[in-house]
């Protein structure tokens, strides 16, 4: 009776699941076909989990440490206070207040609106006129409060400067990053003290810092500001490659016919 079971559930299981091999030659191929699909989708399921866990496990570096909040010339405002505040003279005092507002000049008890920075060709090479606005611009003042804006303190100096054109960079590169829809930095510098005031602008565009835009800020300006002459290289070569060429001269202001007000920016005599 057990042999009677036995053959009987043998003969039961081969009825109800016949091999692949004894199948139809069609149907042999329709089920290779099916597998291989779901080993490819597995073999990717498991590639794309792997990414997944590298990526939760090794995530891509934050672009700064500190980001403003909001957008706009509020953001701006914000971009102001948290980079004035890091750069310190020898003695301790901040080295500038920076003022940030959109591109505009003061005239008497009126605030007048800037539309245009008109930069002076040098070679022989045409003009270029940028169209300027609350909406696509910020203008940052940086002012030593010393006299003319001057300084305060200390003596002027090549490293010196170079120290506010790093700021400067730092002020635009946060902008450009955070705060949207800003295609223009107006940044200007504050005066040299004892001589007469002539007002130097950096001009700069998204498509200036293209390369510094793309990595961590800390690649291109160390977390730490150091002080004039102490300026590691790669952080002058940073600085002399995106500032120095667009460091210009506040020539004047412009009214066109149609009564818009230019700056006028020509290049630095050397």
């Amino acid at each position: 009776m057990a042999t009677d079971l036995t053959s009987t559930a043998g003969s039961e299981s081969a009825t109800a699941t016949p091999a692949i091999s004894a199948l139809p030659r069609a149907h042999r191929l329709r089920f290779g076909m099916i597998y291989g699909a779901l080993g490819t989708v597995l073999v990717a399921a498991i590639i794309g989990l792997g990414i997944f866990a590298t990526r939760s496990i090794n995530p891509a570096p934050k672009w700064s440490a500190w980001k403003p909040t909001g957008g706009g010339q509020g953001a701006a405002h914000q971009i102001a206070d948290h980079v004035a505040q890091r750069y310190r003279l020898p003695n301790g005092d901040q080295l500038v207040d920076i003022i940030s507002k959109p591109p505009s000049l003061a005239s008497g008890k009126s605030t007048l609106p800037i539309h245009f920075v008109a930069v002076r060709g040098v070679n022989k090479q045409p003009d270029q006129d940028y169209p300027v606005s609350s909406t696509n611009s910020v203008m940052y003042s940086l002012c030593g409060l010393g006299t003319s804006c001057a300084i305060a303190s200390g003596k002027p100096s090549v490293e010196r400067g170079r120290l506010v054109r790093r700021e400067i960079l730092e002020l635009a590169l946060y902008t450009f990053k955070y705060v949207g829809g800003i295609q223009n930095v107006i940044a200007f510098m504050p005066a040299t003290a004892g001589k007469t005031p002539v007002q130097y602008v950096v001009f700069l565009r998204p498509s200036d810092v293209t390369a510094e835009l793309k990595r961590p800020l800390a690649t291109t300006l160390g977390n730490s500001v150091p002080q004039p002459k102490a300026i590691p290289a790669r952080e002058v070569h940073a600085i002399e490659a995106t500032t120095g060429p667009r460091a210009y001269t506040l020539s004047g202001v412009a009214q066109a016919p149609q009564g818009d007000l230019v700056f006028v920016l020509a290049p630095r005599k050397t």
